[in-house]
């Protein structure tokens, strides 16, 4: 890794004039981020982070003192070119032809593995890892809460598999629990069986809706907690009529997820822990965990105070088990069959209760490993509608970006002519909403707007894929080929140094997305390169230069085009060639 070079350098020689070791003072030296100001330094080392015990009780003044004492101490050499201070700061420009040199080397030999080689990640252990995400309810309608759990987790699977941990993905299919009473006693009412065949999810929703409606009569109530008793019971008629329910959903799922670009290793449910859940029961009482209440219901007292004013309900009076009781054995039976290192759960944050109950429950039953579960919460989507309406089916979300998206396509003076130009508008569509998802932190709710998603200008996903598609069509007007063999004298101009300069931060990134498994990083970084590359484009042009310039700058936007890519590809879009 480029900056992992620079970063040792600078670290060697602070370390004779600290006394301390190199190792310890590599986290602390950071790239300058690239802004408009134009700065000329490529690093900077922070003299509060090596102060021991932090800077809480020094002075700006204090530490600008120190930074400009430790400046003076430390000399230009081979490596770095300049030494400066700025607020509390030591600034080191890199020698410009090798920074140049170095990035660009590193980015074509690393390839989709650049940034992820960084010494950043060195005392990361490798782990495996479990994510568990989407998790539709298949009696429910799949809203846009859904395709937030999706790409959300498929980013984190992506980022883990990126830096070489070996993941698990999960989809824990909501297939159990009372709604399948009612689901069911609704199909035998409304049901129509060459309807499920030909669209399960829709159709399913249908007689949900329809049996809701009664679902105030006490008869239907009845009826429903029978159903679900015989589902319980194992039934051979109500488990034939689940299992239709479930294969179709599953099948259907599949097929939306594929447009997605989404892929899970196991499709499991709350109906494979219905038998443990019993088991887990068991273990509660057998631990003096379980309390039965005067309603007959079974608890757990998760107070401090053991006085229940804080507790989790794991059995219904009539006996039938609950969400809680299938969470706690799938937890269990999942670190059995995967023995994990840790454990992701990707839902919305009306869910944050839930998971610390499941967690409490889990500590109190003496499992350790709870410490190494996490929940990724997220906000919620306000304003997403199609021209038909309100939002009902992730795939009616789907389909409308894709057929804005066309319509954009078919009207910009820009497009180019694309083989498949549904297959592209549907990639770039993607692109749009998962760019405007993931710009602000997971746990803040957003406003979804189509105009600002598919602005093909500003900081869009439509605009990475514009970008990316330009940087490709550059590539391929001057030869295909890698270049390696370039003199680096040709890129001295700033917008050179600046898409520079910003190719050498991209480990950093990553390591801060791997820390706090928020996707923001990435997209800012990305769209601040798309930015940069746009610049470069525009006044570093390759067409009509002497052929040693040219090769240079085609260099400059390869390795661009491929970093671009890489990122891209983490946040789960698939980059289009042409568009």
């Amino acid at each position: 890794m480029a900056a992992c070079a620079f970063r040792r350098s600078i670290a060697r020689q602070l370390s004779e004039v600290l006394d301390l070791p190199p190792e310890n003072l590599i986290k602390s030296i950071s790239a300058v981020p690239v802004s408009r100001k134009r700065h000329d330094a490529d690093f900077q080392l922070s003299v509060a982070s090596i102060e021991e015990g932090g800077s809480s009780d020094c002075l700006a003044q204090d530490l600008q003192l120190r930074a400009q004492k430790l400046a003076e101490k430390l000399k230009c050499d081979a490596v770095v070119s300049e030494i400066s201070t700025g607020p509390g700061t030591v600034n080191f420009t890199i020698n410009r032809e090798l920074l140049a040199k170095t990035v660009l080397q590193q980015v074509l030999k690393d390839g989709t593995q650049y940034g992820t080689k960084s010494e950043l990640f060195s005392t990361v252990p490798k782990q495996k890892a479990v994510v568990e995400f989407s998790s539709p309810n298949i009696a429910k309608k799949f809203h846009i809460g859904h395709l937030r759990s999706t790409i959300i987790g498929n980013f984190i699977a992506n980022l883990k598999v990126a830096l070489g941990h070996e993941v698990t993905r999960i989809n824990y299919l909501g297939d159990w629990g009372m709604q399948f009473g009612l689901l069911g006693v609704g199909f035998q009412q409304f049901g129509d069986k060459e309807k499920l065949k030909s669209s399960p999810l829709q159709h399913l929703f249908e007689v949900y809706v329809q049996i809701n409606k009664a679902a105030a009569d006490e008869k239907t109530k009845k009826l429903a907690k029978d159903f679900f008793r015989k589902l319980e019971e194992h039934d051979e008629q109500a488990l034939s009529l689940w299992k239709e329910f479930r294969d179709f959903s599953i099948k259907e799922y599949t097929r939306i997820y594929k447009r997605l670009g989404v892929h899970f290793d196991e499709y499991s449910g709350e109906s494979f822990y219905q038998e443990k859940s019993w088991e887990v029961l068991k273990m509660l009482e057998d631990k003096g965990l379980l309390q039965k209440t005067t309603k007959g219901t079974g608890v757990v007292d998760l107070s401090e105070k053991k006085d229940l004013s804080s507790l989790s309900t794991v059995i219904r009076s009539d006996g039938t088990s609950l969400y809680i009781t299938r969470d706690l054995a799938a937890a269990i039976d999942r670190m059995n069959k995967y023995n994990w290192d840790t454990m992701i759960y990707v839902t919305d944050r009306n869910q944050s209760s839930h998971f610390q109950h499941l967690f409490q429950i889990l500590k109190l039953m003496g499992y350790d490993w709870v410490e190494r579960c996490q929940h990724v919460s997220f906000g919620l989507v306000q304003g997403m509608k199609t021209r038909k309406g309100e939002v009902i089916f992730l795939e009616d979300v789907l389909d409308e970006v894709r057929s804005r998206m066309l319509e954009n396509m078919a009207s910009a003076k820009t497009t180019k002519e694309v083989e498949d130009p549904v297959e592209t508008a549907e990639k770039v569509g993607l692109a749009a909403l998962i760019i405007q998802d993931f710009r602000g932190l997971l746990s803040s709710d957003y406003q979804f707007s189509w105009d600002r998603a598919l602005q093909s200008r500003g900081d869009t996903g439509v605009f990475l894929q514009y970008t990316h598609a330009r940087l490709h069509s550059l590539e391929q007007m001057h030869g295909n080929e890698p270049v390696t063999d370039i003199n680096v004298a040709c890129l001295q101009e700033p917008d050179a140094i600046s898409v520079l300069q910003h190719l050498l931060r991209y480990d950093e990134v990553l390591y801060r997305s791997s820390q706090d498994l928020q996707p923001k990083h990435i997209v800012s970084y990305l769209l601040t390169l798309s930015h940069l590359a746009a610049v470069a484009h525009r006044t570093l042009p390759v067409k009509g230069s002497t052929p040693a310039l040219a090769q240079a700058r085609l260099c400059l936007f390869q390795a661009t085009r491929s970093v671009l890519a890489n990122g891209m590809k983490l946040l789960g879009i698939t980059p289009v060639t042409r568009m």
